[in-house]
């Protein structure tokens, strides 16, 4: 998949299948791509969860856990156990071969499957819930899985951020009384592809 290609095909609505076929055909040169891009999100929500006081001792959830980058950047930062679900058969193959992860499993768009509230007291969903991938229902969610005092940390890149759609659902989900938004920052994303990403920190109370 051609650089060109890959820039057409973000950042503009799939469907799920169409997401797949994407992801399939981009999983061998993944990080080589990201690599060349300077993608900076992962290791930003790592850090940004570390800051908010997520506990590294309790298993983490890498949602979205793609190629295990997301993965690594949580072992990086001092996470002891992280696993990792994603929707792409191609992607997880390549996230198995990292040490960062306990167990990964491969998830159906729109469901949680098997977890419960709680499960997790920390859940990373690295560039996920955006534009061209996970639709803005994905957050509504993810937020019922964590448990009380536990966090979600996600990024919205800047054209999410431009679509009404999706920081509507934000703005509506922590107007829940025991959903705080604990962590907000705009920074790098893909510097390379002049796109920058808000990453943000939810604990439920």
């Amino acid at each position: 998949m051609s650089d060109n290609d890959i820039t057409q095909s973000l950042w503009t609505p799939h469907t799920s299948d169409e997401i797949k076929e994407i992801y399939a055909s981009w999983a061998d040169s993944y990080e080589a791509d990201c690599a060349d891009w300077g993608y900076a999100t992962p290791a930003r929500i790592a850090l940004a969860l570390r800051q908010c006081g997520a506990n590294t001792e309790k298993p983490a959830l890498d949602f979205g856990c793609g190629t295990g980058l997301s993965g690594m950047a949580l072992k990086g930062v001092g996470f002891q156990v992280v696993d990792g679900t994603d929707i792409s058969s191609e992607m997880l193959a390549q996230a198995e071969t990292k040490p960062a992860y306990r167990q990964v499993w491969k998830g159906v768009p729109g469901s949680m499957g098997h977890l419960k509230r709680g499960d997790y007291a920390t859940i990373a969903a690295t560039g996920v819930v955006s534009l061209g991938a996970a639709p803005p229902e994905t957050l509504d969610m993810l937020i019922d899985t964590i448990g009380a005092g536990g966090f979600l940390a996600f990024s919205f890149n800047d054209a999410t951020l431009a679509d009404r759609s999706y920081t509507d659902r934000l703005d509506i989900a922590v107007l829940a009384p025991d959903i705080e938004v604990v962590f907000e920052e705009h920074g790098p994303h893909l510097p390379a592809k002049d796109m920058m990403s808000t990453v943000y920190v939810l604990r439920r109370t």
